[in-house]
């Protein structure tokens, strides 16, 4: 789940849990990924020391948002938003996590990128046909509930939507913020 550049890579999500609980954050590590993500892919801003107060997760400390795997987290975030051969990774339990978990993890970080890209107020219409049909999907997945035996077919289900969670985001903010900077330069 890492990337080979150092300021690529994310905390695994047993760091950020214990991160987010020694915060004081109510936070799931997964869910707070997606809600970063989905602010960012909306065009939502996660600089600054109140970033967490963006994503309504923070109660106005300041510092919370710099503890180390949190602040690890949102910058390998937005480094992958910004790198132009963006490979974003899923804040997800590792592959030895039992298969319920993990389910479990994405469904979660679908619903923090729903509240997130809520939250960076993207306009509609700046979605192409293919980003508004993908962020429909994300809300049936995030409302879903899988069962799962940990057989090989559901690990290869799994795997198939972790890969479809993991470019929605990228195509998403190609229509936000690559529409918002055509307009910009329109004008």
């Amino acid at each position: 789940m890492s990337h080979s550049e150092p300021e690529h890579d994310l905390p695994d999500e047993a760091a950020l849990t214990r991160a987010l609980r020694d915060a004081g954050l109510a936070v799931d590590a997964a869910e707070l990924h997606g809600a970063l993500c989905g602010f960012v892919a909306g065009g939502g801003h996660a600089e600054g020391a109140d970033w967490l107060q963006r994503l309504q997760v923070d109660d106005g400390r300041d510092d919370a948002g710099d503890a180390g795997a949190i602040a690890a987290m949102r910058a390998a975030t937005l480094a992958s938003f910004a790198d132009d051969d963006c490979d974003l990774d899923l804040l997800l339990p590792d592959d030895e996590a039992p298969l319920a978990d993990r389910v479990d993890a994405l469904l979660a970080w679908c619903r923090g990128f729903l509240g997130g890209f809520g939250l960076a107020g993207a306009p509609g219409a700046a979605l192409s046909a293919e980003s508004s049909e993908a962020l429909a999907d994300f809300g049936r997945i995030a409302a879903s509930e899988f069962g799962c035996n940990d057989s090989e077919e559901d690990e290869d289900a799994f795997a198939e939507i972790v890969e479809f969670v993991r470019v929605v985001p990228m195509l998403i903010h190609a229509d936000c913020v690559g529409s918002a900077q055509r307009r910009r330069k329109a004008h």
